[in-house]
């Protein structure tokens, strides 16, 4: 386990000001994978139970991406990775849950970091059509294998095998989008871009038409994720 060796050699006091600082790097990095199982664990486990809830209420959604990509942008930062945002227009309202669909927003954004290679390139493109909002997500790294694109959204799937072991996780975070998208009403699919051959994974959500003159956006926490 790196976090207990490494807490090991921490403890021995042998490590140089370089060497301590990369062991708390990895302890670090290490603990946020492990609470982030843990979380996307018991929220399986809801799904299953038919006890994962949401509440409703009106929602500027670009307020939510923008949370969200505070959030990781750490995460995209340490890889020297440009998060870009496209938005047609100055709000999406849209009914829902603020925090589950940060949540949504987020875990799609991880999956993009965690296999965009350095100095790679995400962009978010947000449309409004009508009565549906769309967020669309597209990242520069290797795409998903034609083979796996049906499952995507499956529990405790990951197109190679090894990349559990490489990146951490256990394939639950897009299984919960899915989950969480559907119950908004909405859908999410997965493609690849045909230009450079990254991923590309859309969000679809039933939105309001026309905004409530007395409506004002609930300004949204960047504390974490889900």
């Amino acid at each position: 386990n790196a976090v207990v060796g490494w807490a090991r050699l921490l403890r021995t006091g042998q490590l140089d000001s370089d060497g301590t600082n990369h062991a708390l790097e990895v302890i670090e990095r290490n603990a946020g994978v492990q609470k982030q199982i843990i979380e996307d664990l018991l929220d399986v486990s809801r799904i299953i139970t038919g006890k994962l809830l949401i509440t409703s209420e009106t929602v500027d959604l670009l307020l939510v991406i923008h949370a969200a990509i505070d959030v990781i942008r750490p995460a995209a930062a340490a890889k020297e990775i440009r998060i870009r945002t496209h938005f047609d227009i100055p709000e999406i309202l849209v009914l829902g849950d603020a925090d589950r669909l940060q949540q949504v927003i987020w875990n799609l954004l991880a999956n993009a970091v965690k296999f965009t290679p350095q100095q790679g390139e995400i962009d978010i493109h947000v449309k409004q059509h009508s009565s549906q909002a769309e967020v669309r997500i597209e990242d520069s790294g290797p795409g998903i294998p034609v083979e796996f694109l049906p499952h995507v959204f499956e529990r405790f799937s990951q197109a190679d095998g090894t990349s559990t072991r490489k990146y951490g996780g256990l394939g639950l975070g897009l299984a919960i989008v899915r989950h969480l998208v559907e119950l908004h009403g909405g859908t999410v699919a997965a493609c690849n871009n045909e230009s450079n051959g990254g991923a590309v994974l859309t969000v679809r959500l039933p939105a309001i038409e026309h905004q409530p003159t007395e409506f004002k956006p609930r300004q949204l926490p960047t504390v974490g994720a889900h």
